[in-house]
């Protein structure tokens, strides 16, 4: 089972798939254009695809997908969700952090309601997606607990239910599994692509990490260091569901070599 590489020049959406997320030439300058973040980005991100974004520290990869959630502006080219220019935060994304940033005071359901109280009064029904959401992620049990009394994972667990609670059909992930051991990591991992799978959620991961970034995605992107660029696109061919025990594979460890030589190659 090979992957295959290829420079985003020549990167095309696959036949029949609605484009979600598109990007024409997209730059960022920060400091009046003295700090050059992301240059001629130019990428398609299919309905329903886990896409992983992988670079060395700095190449841009937050700054794009701060981008993408409208919380930036763009210095320049065309980003679009859902072909529509993004001028702003849209309803249609939602975006988690390394941290959970919960509200101390609040439980976890109360922190899963977050977004909904943000645009009006929470009703019975969003009370009861918001328990049904900690179920999902594993905190039936924790629904009325408050984040002092959660572990690190937990917490993050309660991030991942807030951020679906949005009801956005784009998740973008900035590095959310970062800040834990790896056995925690490993286990959320799991977690977080079976319930993508189940929302159908298109993704965008940032990761410094090769291996979870191609455990996780169906295509890997490889950013080169600043000025930011696009350098290639790498399919990733393993069939779903996937398993832990994938990663000790020759054809898995074969794909993480390849993505490690393009990187060392910028």
């Amino acid at each position: 089972m090979n992957a295959v590489a290829r420079p985003v020049e020549r990167e095309e959406t696959s036949a029949g798939a609605e484009t979600v997320i598109s990007g024409r030439n997209v730059g960022k300058t920060f400091g009046n254009g003295a700090v050059v973040a992301l240059e001629d980005a130019n990428f398609d991100i299919p309905k329903g695809a886990f896409v992983s974004l992988v670079g060395p520290s700095g190449c841009g990869k937050s700054t794009l997908l701060r981008l993408v959630a409208g919380l930036i502006e763009r210095s320049s080219g065309s980003l679009t969700v859902h072909g529509k220019e993004i001028d702003g935060p849209h309803e249609d994304v939602g975006m988690m952090f390394q941290r959970a940033t919960l509200l101390d005071w609040r439980t976890s359901v109360e922190n899963v309601l977050l977004p909904t109280e943000i645009h009006r009064k929470p009703t019975k029904a969003d009370r009861q997606r918001a328990i049904e959401l900690l179920t999902m992620v594993g905190l039936k049990d924790f629904a009325f607990s408050f984040p002092a009394q959660l572990s690190g994972g937990m917490q993050q667990r309660v991030a991942l239910a807030r951020l679906l609670q949005t009801g956005a059909d784009i998740l973008l992930l900035d590095e959310p599994f970062g800040a834990l051991d790896e056995f925690t990591r490993e286990r959320l991992n799991l977690e977080l692509m079976r319930i993508v799978g189940e929302v159908g959620a298109t993704t965008l991961f940032v990761t410094h990490n090769i291996g979870e970034a191609i455990f996780l995605a169906d295509k890997v992107m490889v950013m080169t260091p600043r000025p930011g660029r696009l350098a290639h696109v790498v399919d990733v061919p393993f069939a779903r569901p996937r398993e832990l025990d994938l990663q000790q594979t020759p054809e898995f460890n074969a794909m993480v070599a390849q993505v490690r030589d393009i990187l060392g190659e910028h």
